[in-house]
């Protein structure tokens, strides 16, 4: 069973700026201090391209994980998407996508994911997982929002 979560938000930044700051690996680490998240193998700082490959480590419901991901499609600066290749789940697929509209950044993010475990999975998923994603993915795109308006207005 896939679950989708769909989020979007306006930045007021040019495209370019806001396509970075959201394959910035720093910038995602810092969205997600309240799990202690870190880029531990393959990229682990920097602008995410093609190709690359980063392992993450962090803290989820009391226990640190692993979770590895590839850049499988970029076209800058309006798509990327990141797939896991190891991890908890059976399978994620994150797009993230990008378009300008008169100075102001359209970011829609489309989250897919399964989970293992049969019906327990499918039970833990609804009640508590759904939720925790979309808080962690909605905390995530207010950080970008935050460093991307903050970089244009200090620049």
């Amino acid at each position: 069973m896939e679950t989708e979560i769909v989020l979007h938000i306006s930045i007021n930044a040019p495209i370019q700026v806001v396509f970075d700051c959201a394959r910035s690996i720093d910038i995602h680490q810092l969205s997600t201090a309240k799990t202690n998240e870190k880029a531990i193998a393959g990229r682990t700082s920097g602008l995410c391209e093609l190709g690359d490959e980063i392992t993450w480590r962090a803290k989820h419901f009391g226990f640190y994980q692993t979770l590895s991901s590839r850049i499988t499609k970029l076209k800058a600066p309006y798509y990327f998407q990141d797939c896991m290749l190891k991890g908890a789940f059976s399978f994620i697929k994150h797009d993230h996508f990008f378009e300008e509209k008169d100075g102001v950044t359209l970011m829609k993010d489309v989250f897919a994911y399964g989970v293992p475990y049969g019906i327990c999975g499918k039970l833990f998923n609804k009640i508590i997982l759904e939720k925790y994603m979309t808080a962690f993915l909605t905390e995530r795109n207010r950080v970008v929002k935050e460093v991307a308006e903050k970089e244009v207005h200090s620049a």
